[in-house]
């Protein structure tokens, strides 16, 4: 009786993998099939499927994703996404709030909303992993919200002259998340705004290219504005000679708001080209003395200028 009852449960339990199985499905995207924008698979695509979008520009086409699981990926070479004046929610191209969601091979253009702060994608809540994404001409390349469980990856991905040129909106403006992981990206080019702003609990920023270049305007190359934990290794970090800041990297500007307060600054290259000298690290004392637990330890960093650290 007892094997019968084991085979039976066995039985049933690979009827509901192979169910759960079927159910799973790649969304096929694409001016020549059957869905030709991203704004219908962002309703037909369920939980746990892949979205699969062809090579090419969309246009308007924005989309709220909101899935428990999601891969978004595009096949065959670049998808373009051009906003072109439309916004998802009146907030970005893509709105995020799902729980695990992967997006890889995009590039968002030109998000502008009402409210000067128009992102390429509004991230605010879950888990969101962008790999091979670019951020270009937007109010913010990635605005996010400040849910204290989300967390956002970024890998090999491009940030430029994104900014609505207040000084309020940034290449990659980040809130206060759980924890924020850029890696092998680029940033430059920020229109006045700063090129990473992060004020999650916890960062890692390892290996990095944020450059300013040739005419830009950003403020702070690398702001953590809150405190926070912040790994910042082996990075190329470069202020301009336009710049709207002559701080280089900053920590704690408008106070520290998390228990731990640790700024970790190891093996990167800093550079200054700001003619008459920059400052290389911004460290804000509470009410003129160090709060407690803050630590901040600069090791083996490279720096070109002239402004000691």
């Amino acid at each position: 009786m007892n094997l019968q009852f084991s085979q039976m449960a066995f039985a049933a339990l690979g009827c509901l993998m192979c169910c759960a199985a079927v159910a799973v499905q790649v969304v096929q995207v694409g001016l020549s099939r059957k869905l030709t924008s991203l704004s219908a698979a962002s309703v037909v695509a369920k939980s746990g499927d892949t979205v699969e979008v062809d090579a090419g520009d969309y246009l308007a086409d924005v989309a709220v994703w909101q899935q428990a699981r999601l891969t978004i990926r595009a096949v065959g070479g670049r998808a373009r996404l051009l906003a072109m004046g439309a916004a998802a929610e009146g907030k970005a191209i893509w709105v995020v709030r799902g729980g695990n969601i992967s997006v890889d091979g995009f590039d968002f253009v030109g998000a502008k909303v009402i409210h000067k702060n128009g992102a390429g994608i509004r991230f605010e809540s879950g888990q969101l992993s962008i790999k091979n994404c670019t951020f270009t001409d937007n109010e913010n390349g990635i605005l996010t919200a400040g849910d204290k469980d989300a967390e956002l990856l970024i890998e090999n991905s491009e940030f430029g002259h994104n900014g609505f040129g207040d000084g309020y909106s940034h290449n990659l403006y980040v809130g206060p998340i759980k924890r924020l992981t850029v890696t092998g990206s680029y940033f430059h080019h920020a229109k006045v705004g700063h090129l990473l702003k992060s004020r999650a609990a916890e960062n890692h920023i390892f290996y990095n290219r944020l450059t300013d270049g040739t005419g830009g305007r950003a403020s702070y190359e690398l702001e953590f504005p809150n405190g926070g934990l912040a790994y910042v290794v082996g990075n190329h970090i470069q202020q301009g000679a336009q710049t709207e800041n002559p701080t280089i990297v900053s920590f704690g500007a408008e106070g520290y708001t998390w228990p731990r307060n640790e700024l970790y600054l190891v093996g990167n290259t800093l550079a200054d080209d700001l003619p008459k000298g920059g400052k290389w690290l911004a460290v804000k004392p509470d009410n003129g003395t160090k709060p407690a637990g803050l630590v901040v330890k600069t090791i083996n960093n490279l720096l070109l200028g002239s402004e000691p650290i």
